[in-house]
């Protein structure tokens, strides 16, 4: 089954904790601290793997979790580092956030790879803390949170060439011709209700990926019939082919076609519709393919595009076709991504905001003061009071302050509620 969509959960390890611990030996009268530090937790990691053809196998595992570093240890031993969490994707991968639509990655070579949840880094030990006015800190820090995340992963599929065109004009007839591939072939409309690629061979040394891309009909770029699925599979080509029945067999007429399908790439994509594109006239072999060949020639060429008479019934034109797609292939001209959506550039850490709070007056939210809050045992009253030098620092009083804060309100950072008191 060919599946090109899925929505995951990925979930990286926390890191573990700091120890808080003494050295204690014989003849040692008064030993430094030497507790160890956390290790890292372990990452999600998104790696792209040739072998792969489909996203089936997120329909039966949605969630990946690593798991937690170690705990760091007394005489200064740190925690181990929890392993990584592969999951396997296949070329040609669109990773995106779920909450934002933000695209994050584009995984289109084998072996290529993306963090797409980071491990936590494992909390410092006591003896991080220790200096010449404090020589025995009793504190340490708690592991850093992992990542987390709901993705949605889109499969593009990646071919050279794409063959186009309305249902049953026989472009599953044209590859099963010119390839190994074997879809499915019958005198009924949406026969392929699939992508299907094929390797095209011109000689020992040059092929190129042809992809039999579903037909598609009027109002596809709207998602009508199955619009959006298959249109998503051309933007990766860089040569199509579009195939025309010029029979009109089935009552079409081949110039209307045309200009169907064109409108439906240029309303789906601008850059789509600016793809190179070699017109084929299908089905040659029958009387009323002849008879519409040279008007729709000519109108063909009035619009700028070559046009290729073949037949896929009887194979003819089919070598001469390849020959011309290969060689515009040679002459492709990537263009610059101009998709919108990735990612902003890093902002300041310890920036933060003030908004109103949904079970409390307010929330403080910013990457640094909640990775404090996180990583801080408010049990110990040396963390407490680094916590309070950091907080000031930050002026995040300030801030509080400045969005109407009384004295007795409550804010939230992460999963701690603070009630506000005037310093």
């Amino acid at each position: 089954m060919f599946i090109d969509r899925a929505r995951i959960y990925v979930e990286a390890g926390a890191g573990g904790d700091g120890m808080s611990s003494f050295r204690r030996e014989k003849f040692v009268e008064k030993g430094g601290p030497n507790g160890g530090n956390g290790g890292r937790g372990g990452s999600v990691i998104l790696r792209a793997d040739k072998n792969l053809n489909t996203l089936i196998d997120f329909r039966y595992k949605r969630k990946f979790v690593a798991k937690r570093g170690g705990q760091g240890g007394n005489s200064n031993c740190t925690g181990h580092r929890a392993d990584d969490v592969i999951v396997k994707v296949p070329m040609g991968t669109l990773v995106r956030d779920d909450a934002t639509g933000v695209r994050l990655a584009d995984l289109v070579e084998d072996g290529q790879e993306y963090v797409v949840a980071k491990g936590g880094r494992g909390g410092k030990g006591n003896a991080c803390y220790a200096t010449a006015t404090n020589r025995a800190p009793t504190f340490a820090e708690k592991g850093e949170p992992g990542e987390n995340r709901w993705v949605k992963l889109e499969l593009k599929l990646l071919a050279d060439v794409g063959l186009v065109g309305y249902p049953s004009v026989g472009k599953s007839s044209i590859i099963a011709q010119v390839s190994a591939a074997r879809p499915e072939i019958a005198a009924y409309h949406f026969t392929t209700l699939t992508p299907v690629l094929g390797v095209v061979r011109i000689d020992a040394e040059r092929s190129f990926v042809l992809a039999d891309i579903p037909g598609l009909i009027e109002g596809a770029h709207q998602g009508v019939g199955l619009g959006y699925d298959f249109l998503r599979h051309v933007e990766r080509t860089k040569v199509l082919l579009h195939v025309l029945d010029v029979s009109g067999t089935d009552g079409r007429d081949p110039i209307d076609d045309f200009e169907k399908i064109n409108f439906e790439l240029k309303e789906y994509s601008d850059k789509l519709a600016r793809r190179k594109q070699l017109v084929v006239a299908n089905k040659m072999d029958l009387p009323e393919g002849r008879e519409n060949f040279e008007r729709v020639k000519k109108y063909v060429a009035e619009k700028g595009f070559e046009i290729m008479p073949v037949s896929a019934a009887t194979g003819e034109g089919l070598q001469e076709l390849m020959y011309k797609a290969y060689e515009m292939l040679q002459n492709f001209e990537p263009e610059e991504d101009e998709e919108e959506g990735i990612l902003p550039e890093e902002i300041d850490p310890d920036s933060f905001e003030v908004v109103p709070g949904n079970d409390t007056d307010f929330e403080v939210r910013g990457k640094n003061i909640e990775r404090l809050v996180a990583m801080t045992n408010f049990d110990n009253d040396e963390a407490l009071y680094r916590f309070q030098l950091i907080w000031k620092s930050l002026k995040i009083d300030d801030a509080l302050k400045e969005a109407g804060i009384e004295e007795g309100q409550t804010v939230r950072i992460r999963d701690m509620v603070f009630e506000f008191k005037e310093s």
